[in-house]
């Protein structure tokens, strides 16, 4: 019965459903842009100082390391297979303490993401993981916000074209029930009981003490059960100022998203206690369309319009004889970012 009502769910929930059938219409736009720039991959020239221009194969690290100091966690890259010693004795040179992050250095949609508070989880993660990693201190920042970025090369500034805010994957405890009974009340985290089983195990037969908050995903990725809650409206002015300096000082960015992890509104607005956790470029979705009160004409529109504005960042670059990729070296790119997926599947 329950797997009945996740499968209606995921029926008249659009968020859910496969992303080459959500990307479908949008496929006939990228086509007409290609046709009008005579490149199909006219997209990788977006941001110039980033691999592919951010669409996909770039390393999370070389983006790191173009942020402006102190906006983003400190961050270890380490290659695939490192042994567990090496690792260890990075983090403790580096003063890091559980928790820390783990990540692969070049992802897709969270995957291989996680949350390690112990040397055994973290000797068990460098087992698994088939690709390079990077590893971080867990940002303890209470808020994460997913802020769209758009600036026109010739234009001085940028501005803000969408903001979405992020529910983390939390049950509350009420003293009778577990932690699994509690993911399989709500559909949206009944679907990450397999990757929790997982990493938790038995914990979730847990009973958590009633009123106590159980924060399973401590970061805001929807494929990992994460609620997305369209924020637009927060793009005021000083908003949009303190957004705008981050991104002028990263060299040639006009186009993507930075996810980013704060403490209050108030102090992101003016640029204080915050952290960049991620940077993502071209491939970048205007993830505020997922707010479950959007519907899928919404989704399309603004997908739409986030892609004519990349086109014509795009165009600006290539006219200031900035390269693409051509036809050959993206394939080679899509067959990359394929062998990349498997090896990430593998770890899931």
């Amino acid at each position: 019965m329950k797997k009945a009502r996740l499968a209606v769910h995921k029926i008249i929930n659009w968020e859910y459903w496969p992303f080459g059938m959500v990307y479908f219409p949008i496929y006939f736009i990228w086509l007409y842009y290609a046709l009008k720039s005579k490149s199909f991959f006219y997209f990788t020239a977006a941001n110039p100082k980033i691999e592919n221009g951010g669409f996909l194969m770039e390393s999370k690290k070389k983006i790191y390391d173009q942020l402006p100091k102190g906006t983003y966690p400190e961050t270890l890259l380490f290659s695939a297979k490192t042994p567990f010693e090496l690792v260890k004795a990075g983090i403790k040179n580096s003063n890091f303490t559980y928790p820390i992050i783990a990540k692969p250095d070049i992802g897709l949609r969270g995957l291989a993401i996680q949350k390690i508070d112990s040397d055994e989880l973290l000797r068990s993660y460098i087992s698994k993981i088939q690709v390079d990693f990077l590893i971080q201190p867990f940002v303890e920042f209470p808020n994460e916000v997913g802020i769209f970025y758009v600036r026109y090369p010739e234009s001085e500034n940028g501005t803000i074209s969408g903001i979405v805010t992020k529910e983390f994957l939390i049950v509350i405890g009420d003293g009778i029930q577990t932690i699994r009974e509690l993911l399989e009340i709500n559909p949206r985290y009944y679907m990450q009981l397999p990757a929790l089983q997982e990493i938790y195990g038995e914990k979730l037969n847990s009973i958590p003490s009633r009123g106590e908050l159980i924060n399973l995903v401590p970061y805001g990725n929807h494929a990992r059960g994460a609620k997305f809650n369209d924020a637009s409206i927060w793009a005021n002015e000083k908003m949009q100022a303190s957004i705008n300096k981050i991104c002028l000082q990263i060299p040639e960015f006009y186009f993507g998203r930075l996810d980013i992890k704060y403490n209050t509104l108030e102090e992101l607005e003016n640029g204080k206690n915050f952290s960049i956790i991620e940077l993502n470029g071209a491939g970048s979705e205007p993830t505020h369309i997922y707010d479950p009160g959007h519907s899928l004409f919404y989704a399309w529109k603004e997908i739409a319009r986030h892609q004519k504005i990349l086109f014509q960042i795009s165009a600006q670059n290539i006219k200031a004889s900035v390269n693409c990729l051509s036809l050959s070296e993206g394939i080679s790119m899509l067959k990359a970012n394929s062998a990349q997926i498997k090896k990430l599947n593998a770890f899931s």
